[in-house]
Parts: structure tokens; sequence; C-alpha cells
């Protein structure tokens, strides 16, 4: 499986890593530290099986007690070191456009511990003006000042056809993931993690259910 290592030396796959952040996001919102939560109701809230949840949070380390159930802070603590949210992480972003603008305006990255250090752009027009208390900066400049800034993340949110030459700018800066929002597939270093948001094809597949449910639940005499 691929994914990270947790405190027991385990690795989680990507689709366990989905379901821990899905985990995150009820458990933070739930009672105060000392209060019990069960595997059952975060399983009812997610989506998922018990015995799912059970496993998934076995993996993280001695939690809970049979029958009693999680310590809410102590369970969203152990998500969050598996996670490798722990700790801050700082990122640039490149394409201060509208989409890139909504992101900044994002609170839920600081609050996860995401730290937006810097801004780029290839439209001079754009270069030297200010966007949520950041200086936007131009492309040509965007590996020396990434190191500079000790960026491990770039947010890509440029046009396609410059999507790869600014990955590679990135890359070379020791950048270690990339969040790419461009609809383009990028061929990265296997140093180098990558997570594409198409937003079009999300709409696709979310049309894809909708016929799909449709089909199931049309009459045999509709046929």
């Amino acid at each position: 499986m691929d994914g990270q290592p947790t405190e027991r030396g385990q690795r989680l796959s990507r689709a366990a890593a989905q379901r821990l952040s899905l985990y995150l996001r009820c458990v933070a919102g739930w009672p105060a530290d000392g209060e019990k939560v069960s595997s059952g109701r975060i399983a009812e809230a997610v989506g998922v099986s018990d015995a799912q949840v059970r496993r998934d949070l076995a993996a993280l380390g001695h939690l809970g007690q049979r029958g009693v159930g999680y310590d809410a802070r102590e369970l969203a603590g152990a998500i969050r070191t598996a996670l490798g949210i722990d700790r801050p992480w700082r990122a640039v972003l490149v394409g201060v456009g509208n989409l890139g603008r909504a992101l900044l305006k994002y609170q839920g990255f600081r609050a996860q511990g995401f730290e937006i250090v810097g801004l780029f752009d290839s439209d001079p027009a754009k270069v030297g003006s200010e966007v949520e208390g950041l200086t936007i900066e131009p492309v040509s400049a965007l590996t020396e000042r990434a190191v500079a800034l000790q960026a491990e993340l770039g947010v890509l949110t440029v046009p396609g056809e410059t999507a790869h030459a600014v990955s590679e700018a990135l890359v070379a800066a020791g950048v270690r993931g990339i969040l790419n929002f461009a609809p383009v597939v990028l061929k990265l270093p296997r140093r180098v993690r990558l997570v594409t948001v198409d937003l079009a094809i999300q709409l696709e597949q979310l049309a894809f259910q909708v016929q799909q449910g449709d089909a199931l639940n049309r009459a045999p005499d509709e046929d």
C-alpha cells in the first residue's frame, strides 16, 4: 500500500487517508476533551461500516476502549499526526486569477496548518499588486523565490498550457508536493507527490452517478 507511515509503523493507503480526513472533519466538531465518541457514530456520519472505522483507527495506535469509545480530542490529534498535519506546511500559489483568489480567501487552509507564503503570476499587470496580504511576484522568479520562502507545497491554478513549465520550476525549487487545478496530466519525479483536481472530471463523474442512479431507480415497465 502507498501512503504515509503511522505511529505504529504501518502505511496508510490513499483510501484510508481519505477516510481519516472525513473522520477528522466529524470529530473536530464533536464533544470536548474527556467526552467519548463511538466508532458507530463516526461510521454513520461518514457512511462507512463500524468495522471499517475500527480498522482505520486501529492503525493509529491504541486509542479508545471497547464499549466506551474514543476521546474526541485525542482521536483528532492522532488523525492529524497520521495525516502529517500536526505541523505547519508552507505553500506557494501560482496563478492569481479567479480560482486562485477564491482559494486564498478560504480560511480552512490556515486552520488545517497550510500557510500560503508566496503568490506568482505571469501577467505583468498583476505583478506587484497585493492580495490577502501577499505581493504577487513574477513566475520567472518562481524557483529562486520558492527556495527562499522554504515552500514545501505548490498550488497550481494556471492554464493548462503553462502547467508543465510551472511544475518543473517548482520541482527545481525542491517543492515536495503539488496540488494541480490545471486540466492537464502532469508527469513529475517520483519524489514529488501530485494531487490533481479537475473540476470538469468531477462533474463528469457526478453526471455518471446521477445517470446510473436514474437507471437503477427506473421501474421495469419503463424500460
